[in-house]
């Protein structure tokens, strides 16, 4: 059905759909009004979740990371600082292998403090076993949730899962977006089976202490089970697409790629902007297209070989940076191109919700074209000189 939502509201719902059994989250603008939203329903009784109210999100996740080893199905959500104060546990529900599905309204960190939008948060716990998925607009946002239930609660994955969406610019905005019905949902999504769970009739631990003769393995089995990802994810997605006739079987979205001499690669709401620009730049002669990560943990490597075998130069959009080094994305396009002999050109862009025109993705693709990247795109003069 189709109906005008808030993007927050929106996710709330399709969390809703998915039957949680447990939610437990902790405010913080930008993502406040999906817990909020979650908690009206838990309280109207129109989904059957016990809602805890914690004192953190350190506590929320710890919540999830309890429940979801007792066999239940979780959701959480968070943000920023936020999301920082869960690092600990984050590293827990990968390595206790916990399909826990968490929203990140993505925002800037501090200091200093910013609310506005970057994807320096979720970026920054790359490394730490959840797959990471990234949206571009609501209806995206929406049906990711899906995916990612379907994807981390596979035996052959049992990853913890974030799915990710642009703080305000998507959260806060009222769009158009088809919502399934819970007969659709669970025609789609399947009860939650738990491979392994805390039980007293079958007592067994989780996360107990490893010396250095195991806990290598321990690493390894996690790596080996996000790159299972790599094919349970376009898997989840190709079935989404035959259901609902929306496609997300590819870990990476190409726009007019076919015959683009420069390629932009991005994430998240910025790439409707690049569409945008990038149809304004067809209409005047130059050959661009663009490359949309959707899922940047598994990190697509062989897409984005295939997807970019044929361009002249990259220009990666980074909406984080790696400070002393580059931004994320571009770092993995590199490794992902290594010996290709295209050059990729990174420009960290709208760090702290800095606003991103037609005019400066132009801007950006002029700059590449004439071999100078790697900088802060659009610092103050003040700042330079």
């Amino acid at each position: 059905m189709l109906e005008i939502m808030e993007g927050s509201h929106a996710v709330a719902q399709s969390v809703g759909l998915c039957r949680p059994e447990v939610i437990a989250a902790y405010p913080i603008t930008p993502q406040t009004h999906i817990v909020e939203a979650l908690a009206e329903m838990v309280a109207d009784c129109t989904i059957d979740a016990e809602y805890i109210t914690v004192e953190s999100e350190f506590s929320a996740l710890s919540a999830c990371l309890g429940a979801s080893a007792a066999g239940s199905r979780v959701y959480s959500a968070t943000t920023s600082q936020g999301l920082a104060l869960m690092f600990e546990v984050c590293f827990n529900c990968a390595g206790m292998r916990l399909p826990v599905v968490m929203s990140i309204v993505n925002r800037a960190l501090g200091a200093p403090l910013s609310i506005w939008n970057d994807h320096q948060d979720s970026i920054s716990l790359r490394d730490s076993g959840w797959m990471q998925l990234y949206a571009e607009d609501n209806q995206e946002a929406i049906d990711l949730h899906y995916i990612a239930y379907r994807a981390a609660e596979d035996h052959r994955v049992l990853l913890p899962s974030f799915v990710c969406f642009d703080g305000f610019i998507l959260s806060h905005t009222y769009e158009p977006v088809d919502m399934l019905s819970q007969e659709q949902v669970d025609s789609y999504l399947p009860p939650f089976k738990p491979y392994h769970r805390l039980d007293a009739a079958d007592p067994i631990s989780f996360g107990l202490f490893a010396s250095p003769d195991y806990y290598m393995e321990f690493r390894y089995a996690i790596d080996q089970a996000m790159n299972q990802a790599r094919n349970v994810l376009p898997e989840a997605g190709r079935v989404f697409s035959e259901m609902f006739g929306r496609d997300y079987s590819g870990m990476v979205e190409e726009y007019r790629l076919d015959d683009a001499d420069c390629a932009i690669v991005a994430m998240g709401s910025i790439c409707g902007t690049a569409k945008d620009a990038i149809d304004e730049m067809r209409d005047a002669g130059k050959k661009v297209g663009l490359l949309k990560i959707r899922a940047f943990r598994p990190f697509p490597v062989k897409e984005v070989q295939k997807a970019l075998a044929g361009v002249s130069t990259v220009a990666v959009l980074d909406k984080n940076i790696s400070l002393g080094s580059k931004g994320a994305v571009a770092l993995e396009i590199r490794d992902a191109l290594y010996g290709s002999q295209i050059p990729v050109l990174d420009y960290i862009i709208a760090l702290g919700g800095r606003d991103v025109r037609k005019k400066d993705i132009a801007a950006v693709v002029d700059g590449a074209e004439a071999g100078k990247g790697d900088i802060y795109y659009g610092l103050r003069e003040e700042v330079l000189k």
